[in-house]
């Protein structure tokens, strides 16, 4: 059996009928089956993925009744095989065909020939088959073309208008760019990018209007870059230049005292750092105490002495930490909608409520967060949403009730396909002095 169709496989089945994160649940597979081809099997699970609403709608066409009653193993396998024949060039489709029928003599055997016949059916009918720009509905229509679940269409239609919706659906259908920051404490950005040009990546400037040059953010094309001498030796670490302009915006200083409510993977708080020059203090928190080795190990791997990781729950009271922080970093759970391309597993994930009840959740906290804030200190709280719900209207309701202590100074929603990023809100907040 092919070992990268299987870690494919076993990724997807995971993931469909576990609700397995793609990201964590590739790595994993891959090393378990031992893929000699770890590039196309990420590939495979991530254009799946991409496209499963889309694959869905064609291959609702070939089956006579019963579609939506499929065991999630014959699903995975008519999914796989019908990304493969309908968009990977390098893939001949014979080559589809019988990978995916070789799974089904191993997971579905009674299914083998049924899924057989399907994806041939697929070969010979695909130039045919209905496209949803047929659909009268718009919202059905875009659904299935952009493989995005109703409700996240209608919320952006009804958000930013039908023409913006379609803008975003498109955007979100690129293969989102690996960004790195620079640690300035220990490379600047034209020797980390000649570094890695002669390592055959390819590296251009990721450009962002309010991206501070204190945290020059690199687009980087290759494969190894983990590997690479410059990754171990910390000059850089891996984050969207989003979530670097947020933490410019916050703008934090040598000396301060800076809290981060929600800091894993720590992203945010390394960045902080980094313009600090490593002086003064980082407290990094996280609800979950599993994730603090990996805020440890990077800060350590950065060389940053000034970031301290422990455990403790955003909604706490503040008690000894009552009015400390210059700054705090608030970087709340939300519904992920800017992340679509890098996390295609939220595109279907049903949400009944818009996401309202999180809502409560994340004003919560940036309450609970504001009581941290020193009189003239600031907060920065962030979402990687498009959603004015999780956004704007979280802001609205917290200076409705702390308008008299707060003032807004900052506020953006960066776009991707029109701002080279992630979809990604940021807003900083002053704590007044009187």
């Amino acid at each position: 059996m092919d070992r990268n169709r299987k870690a494919a496989y076993q990724t997807l089945i995971r993931v469909i009928r576990d609700h397995a994160y793609v990201n964590i649940e590739a790595g994993r597979q891959i090393d378990r089956c031992k893929a000699d081809s770890p590039a196309f099997t990420r590939e495979l699970v991530y254009g799946t993925m991409q496209h499963w609403l889309y694959l869905d709608y064609l291959l609702e066409q070939l089956v006579s009744r019963g579609y939506r009653k499929l065991k999630p193993q014959v699903n995975v396998l008519l999914h796989m095989g019908a990304y493969q024949i309908l968009f990977m060039d390098s893939v001949p489709d014979y080559a589809a065909v019988n990978g995916c029928a070789e799974m089904a003599s191993a997971v579905c055997r009674p299914q083998k020939g049924f899924v057989n016949a399907v994806l041939r059916n697929l070969i010979r009918k695909k130039d045919t088959l209905k496209q949803p720009e047929s659909e009268k509905d718009t919202v059905r229509a875009l659904s299935a073309r952009y493989s995005a679940d109703p409700w996240i269409v209608r919320l952006w239609i009804r958000q930013r208008g039908e023409e913006e919706a379609k803008a975003l659906l498109r955007a979100q259908e690129d293969a989102p760019p690996l960004c790195i920051t620079v640690n300035t404490r220990k490379a600047d950005a034209e020797t980390l990018k000649n570094a890695l040009e002669r390592k055959n990546f390819t590296i251009q400037s990721a450009e962002v209007r309010g991206l501070s040059d204190a945290l020059p953010v690199l687009a980087v094309k290759g494969s190894g870059l983990m590997d690479a001498d410059e990754f171990c030796d910390g000059l850089f670490y891996v984050q969207d230049p989003a979530s670097a302009a947020a933490v410019s915006a916050l703008a934090p200083q040598p000396g301060n005292m800076v809290i981060d409510v929600c800091g894993a993977p720590g992203g945010k708080s390394m960045a902080a750092a980094i313009m600090m020059n490593d002086q003064g203090k980082i407290l990094t928190f996280d609800y979950y105490s599993q994730k603090l080795s990996l805020i440890r190990s990077q800060a350590k791997r950065l060389g940053l002495s000034c970031i301290e990781a422990a455990q403790r729950d955003a909604l706490s009271e503040p008690g000894s930490l009552k009015e400390q922080a210059d700054a705090v970093i608030c970087d709340v759970p939300c519904t992920g909608l800017g992340v679509l391309r890098r996390k295609p597993e939220i595109r279907f994930r049903k949400l009944e409520d818009d996401g309202k009840e999180l809502a409560k959740k994340q004003i919560a906290i940036l309450n609970a967060s504001s009581e941290l804030v020193k009189p003239g200190g600031r907060i920065m709280y962030s979402t990687c949403t498009i959603n004015r719900i999780e956004n704007e209207e979280v802001i609205e309701a917290f200076l409705r009730q702390k308008g008299s202590r707060f003032q807004k100074e900052t506020e953006r929603q960066l776009l991707p396909g029109l701002d080279g990023t992630d979809g990604f809100y940021f807003c900083v907040m002053r704590r007044k002095t009187v």
